[in-house]
Parts: C-alpha cells; sequence; structure tokens
C-alpha cells in the first residue's frame, strides 16, 4: 500500500513539473566546445527525464545478470525449506495422534530437506516418536540433550519432568521442576510442580517466597494469590501454634485479613489468644468468624474457650451463638451439646429436635441417642435414634480426594495439591438416603413421631399383668383359685429348693396350693389350716392382692387356660400341715422357719417316692 501511494505521488509531481514548464515556455542554450546548442524548455526536460529512467533500466538489467546465480540458489533453497517444514508438521501431526509409521517417515523426510542444528522442532519430533514407539531411554537421552541447550532447555526440563512422574521418580521430578521454576517462574507447569514440593516438605518459608516470584510473573490471577498465601500462612501459624503462640497469632491474622471467611485461620488466631490470656479478644474474633461461617469448630472453640468454666457457663456461651445465628441448625446443636454437658435434659432434647429438623443428619441423631441414654437410659429409645442416625446423611466434614479428616490441613496427602480440603458432605453418601427420598412428611418428623414409649413408665405392679409375665419377670408363682367373700384368701405356701421331694396328692382329688405371699393364710374348710400375717414383698404381693378372676378375665385366651391348668393340690387329712402355717389343734406353735421362693418352673418332673415319709414334700404342682 505505502508503495502504490508512492508510486502515485511520484506520478503527480511528474506532472505537476511538465504542466508548469508548459505554461512557462522558454529556450535552453548550450555552449559545448564552441558549439552552441539551442533547445526549448519542454524538450530539455523530456530529455533529461528519458536519460535517468534509461540509465535505471540498464541498472537494473545488470543487477539482475550479476545477482542471477544467488538467486537461483535461493530459490532451490526456499523450495527444500518449504518441503522441510511442511514434512515437519505432518509429522508433529501425525506424533500427537498416536501414529508411530507416519511420525517416523516424517522425521526422516526432514531430515532430509532441513539441519536440525538449525531447526529445534526436529528434536521436538524426534523425541515424539520414540516416545510413541515406546523407546522411553532413547526418549530421556533427547530430553536432557535439549536440557542442555539454552535455547531448547525449558522443553528439556519438562520432558524430564513427565518422564519422572510417569516412572514414579518423585525426587528426580521435583528436581526438574524446581530447576525449570527458578528459571522460568511464570510456567504454569514448573510453579504448581515447585509449589507443591515445597509444600510437602513443610518449608512454609520458601513456599511463600517462591509465591511472590510467581505473583510478580504474572502466572495467578490477584485473588488465587491472595489465596494460596492465606493458606500458605495459616500453615505455618499452625505449626508454631504450640511452641510460640504470638507468631501464629501474627499470622493468623495476617491470614484472616486476605481471607476473611477462612475457618481453619480464625480457629489458630483464637486459640493462640487464649493462650495468651486474651480470651475476650479471642471470643470477639470466633463471634465474628461465627456470622460469617457457622462452623461446629468455631462453635466448638467458642463454648470451651476458658478453662475451668463449669457447664452451665458454656451453656451459655453456646445459647450467645444462638443469639448471634437464631434458627440455625448449628446454633441448635451447639446448645443441645452444651445443654447435655449441663445435665439440661429438656432444653437438650428441643434444641436437637430443632436441628433435626432444619438439618437431618448423623450427628444430631446420634446426639439425640445420648441424650436418651442419660436422660432415660431406655435402649430401646436408644437403639431408636441410632437407626434414624444410620440412615441419615453423613455430618460435613474436611474431605480432598476420598479422605476424611478430622481436622483441616493445608496439603493433600494424596496428591500433595495446596488448598484441597474442603468442609463437605463426603463424596460416599451423596446422593441421599432412604429417608430423604421418601415423600410425606421430614425425616427428623418421621423419626420423632415413630419414637417408641419410655419402657421406664410400664408399671410392674399392673393388675391386668399375667402370671406367665410375672414368672418370666420375678420368679416361679403358681395362682390360687378364686375364694369366696366369706373366707379369707389363701396365701401361697413357698417351698425351699433344698426339699425337692414333695408327697402326692390323694387320688381322684384336685390339687390345690396356697399363693406365694406374705398375706395371713387363711382357714380352709376340711383343713384347718390358718396362719398370721407376714408382711407382703414385691411383684408377688401386688398379685396376691389382685382377685385371680379378674386376672384371668383381663388375659389372653391361651394365658387364661394356662392359669386355669394350675389347680391347687389338695392336701391329705392324714399329712401333717406344711411348715409356715399353724393348725386348728395347735393355734400358738410359732412358725418353725420361711420358705423360699420356688426355683423350679411348674414342670417339675416329679417327687422321689422312695424316699422316707418324713422327708416327702407335702405338695406336688403340676
Amino acid at each position: 500500500m505505502i508503495k502504490i501511494l508512492f508510486f502515485v505521488v511520484l506520478v503527480l509531481a511528474l506532472a505537476f513539473g511538465f504542466a508548469w514548464v508548459a505554461d512557462h515556455p522558454g529556450d535552453l542554450t548550450l555552449n559545448v566546445d564552441g558549439n552552441q546548442i539551442e533547445m526549448s524548455l519542454m524538450t530539455a526536460v523530456a530529455a533529461i527525464v528519458s536519460i535517468v529512467a534509461a540509465v535505471m533500466i540498464l541498472w537494473w538489467i545488470v543487477k539482475v545478470i550479476w545477482t542471477s546465480p544467488h538467486m537461483i540458489r535461493r530459490y532451490f533453497r526456499a523450495s527444500r525449506r518449504d518441503r522441510g517444514y511442511q514434512a515437519l508438521s505432518t509429522g508433529l501431526i501425525a506424533a500427537g495422534a498416536g501414529d508411530a509409521p507416519t511420525a517416523h517417515k516424517m522425521t526422516k523426510r526432514t531430515k532430509s530437506f532441513l539441519n536440525a542444528d538449525q531447526e529445534p522442532l526436529i528434536h521436538l519430533l524426534e523425541v515424539q516418536t520414540a516416545l510413541i514407539e515406546g523407546r522411553n531411554d532413547e526418549a530421556r537421552k533427547m530430553f536432557e540433550d535439549l536440557a542442555e541447550d539454552p535455547e531448547t532447555r525449558l522443553l528439556g526440563l519438562r520432558g524430564l519432568y513427565l518422564e519422572a512422574r510417569r516412572q514414579g521418580a518423585d525426587e528426580a521430578a521435583r528436581h526438574y521442576a524446581d530447576v525449570a521454576a527458578e528459571q522460568a517462574p511464570q510456567l504454569p507447569w514448573a510453579g504448581e510442580a515447585a509449589l507443591s514440593n515445597r509444600t510437602v516438605e513443610g518449608d512454609w518459608n520458601a513456599a511463600l517466597s517462591l509465591l511472590d516470584k510467581q505473583r510478580l510473573a504474572g502466572m495467578y490471577p490477584k485473588n488465587e494469590v491472595s489465596r494460596k498465601r492465606a493458606v500458605l500462612l495459616t500453615a505455618r501459624a499452625k505449626d508454631k501454634a504450640e511452641a510460640d503462640p504470638a507468631a501464629a497469632r501474627i499470622d493468623a491474622l495476617a491470614a484472616l485479613k486476605l481471607e476473611p471467611d477462612f475457618v481453619p485461620a480464625a480457629l489458630i488466631a483464637a486459640q493462640a489468644l487464649f493462650r495468651e490470656d486474651k480470651t475476650r479478644r479471642g471470643a470477639k474474633l470466633l463471634e465474628s468468624a461465627w456470622r460469617a461461617e457457622q462452623h461446629p469448630d468455631i462453635a466448638e472453640a467458642y463454648v470451651n474457650a476458658r478453662l475451668g468454666d463449669t457447664p452451665n457457663d458454656k451453656l451459655k456461651r453456646a445459647q450467645k451463638l444462638e443469639q448471634l445465628r437464631p434458627n440455625n441448625a448449628e446454633s441448635f446443636y451447639a446448645v443441645a451439646r452444651a445443654a447435655l454437658d449441663a445435665r439440661r435434659f429438656e432444653l437438650a432434647r428441643e434444641k436437637a429436635e430443632a436441628a433435626s429438623r432444619l438439618a437431618p443428619r448423623e450427628g444430631i441423631y446420634l446426639l439425640l441417642a445420648d441424650i436418651e441414654e442419660a436422660e432415660t437410659g431406655d435402649q430401646g429409645r436408644v437403639r431408636h435414634w441410632l437407626s434414624a442416625a444410620l440412615r441419615a446423611p453423613r455430618d460435613p466434614a474436611w474431605t480432598t480426594d476420598g479422605l476424611v479428616s478430622e481436622e483441616w490441613e493445608p496439603v493433600s496427602p494424596v496428591t500433595g495439591r495446596l488448598d484441597a480440603f474442603e468442609w463437605k458432605v463426603p463424596v460416599a453418601r451423596i446422593g441421599g438416603t432412604i429417608d430423604n427420598r421418601e415423600e410425606g412428611s421430614a425425616p427428623a418428623d418421621k423419626a420423632i413421631a415413630s419414637l417408641p414409649p419410655l419402657a421406664a413408665e410400664e408399671d410392674h405392679d399392673d393388675l391386668d399383668e399375667s402370671d406367665d409375665e410375672i414368672v418370666e419377670a420375678v420368679t416361679p408363682v403358681i395362682e390360687a383359685e378364686p375364694v369366696s367373700t366369706e373366707k379369707p384368701r389363701p396365701s401361697r405356701v413357698a417351698v425351699k429348693p433344698s426339699e425337692p421331694k414333695r408327697e402326692p396328692a390323694t387320688a381322684g382329688e384336685p390339687a390345690k396350693v396356697t399363693p406365694l405371699t406374705g398375706a395371713p393364710e387363711p382357714k380352709a374348710s376340711g383343713l384347718g389350716i390358718e396362719e398370721t400375717a407376714r408382711p407382703a414383698t414385691n411383684v408377688t404381693a401386688a398379685v396376691a392382692k389382685t382377685p385371680a378372676a379378674d386376672k384371668k378375665a383381663a388375659m389372653p385366651d391361651e394365658k387364661a387356660k394356662k392359669v386355669e391348668t394350675a389347680e391347687r393340690v389338695p392336701i391329705s387329712q392324714d399329712k401333717p400341715v406344711p411348715s409356715g402355717a399353724k393348725s386348728n389343734q395347735e393355734p400358738g406353735k410359732a412358725q418353725e422357719e420361711d420358705h423360699a421362693f420356688l426355683k423350679h418352673l411348674p414342670d417339675d418332673p416329679g417327687i422321689d417316692e422312695t424316699a422316707e415319709p418324713e422327708t416327702k414334700q407335702r405338695f406336688r404342682l403340676f
């Protein structure tokens, strides 16, 4: 475009000059060696222009003839170079596509057209061809040669780094990355690898220095640099927390200036302030962090900020967090835990149930199980909450690369990546549970509504309880038949386990036995049995106070049949009266000994009939 413009300007200038000459006619006289030459001014100007043009054309012809051999050589050289670059381009595309035969063929063709010393891309094509052909040792040697050349040094270092990573040589990979990062901090692969190496080793000062170089080189955006620097400062503060709380506090507060919502930095700074006896300042710091992020670790640190606080003092601190963030699941959860420690079970249950409605998860249901265990001890209700916790989503935790950590770490132990841990629900339980996918009411409401009643509320003195249930709960007891209103109820007779032999009843006569209670034994017609009152004890006394007929009416059919079969065994008239009762013939005789309750079930195999009469038992139970 500039040449065309120059040509147009030149033509216009010539035209303007000839026009001016034509408008101003005149004669030109030349005296040459005594000869006088006269011509018009227009003719003279035209002759001069023609002579200049002829000279220029003649010079061009001479120059072309003189430089023609060189031009011919340059033409053929350019043609070879073009074909060589075409082969090089085809070879690189084939190598990137994994076409080893084509890449190998194009490598040879490129070498025939181009000089490898003048074109570094030829070495790259050779290395890529060796890699896709599986000649790794040869490729590694080529990368070493490239690393020796200043022009291709970074290319060689990257190749060596990738080969070392592929073969699992982590130490060599770190070395190559560090060398590349020192020479070119702007390289992303070298900067990331070098920074990761320093963080894995725990060299936080060197990592911060390298991060500053990368910031100056423009490797990361400004916000990303601030985040990485905050993480590194927090990591350094965490290492100093025990030995040097003041230095840890400075680093943690500097990290909070860069990332105000960074929970690990807030926790470390607050703990450092607590160690320095600056409890109020540390509490204010945690309150600010709690307003920004409701993290359970913040609540734990705030509630336990001061050593020696009573559980009630800790409860008041938890309630203050609830005031800062009302109607929040984490606030309710913190108050519920503190109330449980303070033995405020009603408050703990109320807050825990409120938290479960807002965010049903495993930890809240486990807390409800702890409250149930501490307050009632009812194992059925405890198992109910444990079952709900088993089906509920897991609590959020610090997770990275499939690992779960109890506390925050600056570096992933799997990949060595900086700032890899995130506070979220572990991946293993993402997708919800059965309760979360059910339609209808919320899972927490269902769990609360289906809570079984307290087992402690069951009345062991229930008069409608069957004898079989009493036998299973306390001791074997055989019911007596109901007696008439004009006669007192018979008491039960307890037989000692040490007297297993009993005398059979008279044939054809129903067996009778008195109830095993401490009530006064009545006079029975035909038997003359009478006994003074003994104090009633436990469940047996309660059973003795209730008519057997009422019990049978309240029992199921099968249990009533069992009671009906337990008839009283008649006592032979000629047999002695059992010990523990008084006869009518001897009204003042004292009771010789108290018999223990029966320890054998009613299906006792029987009595040894061969024993002596005085040692035989007076009753047989069926």
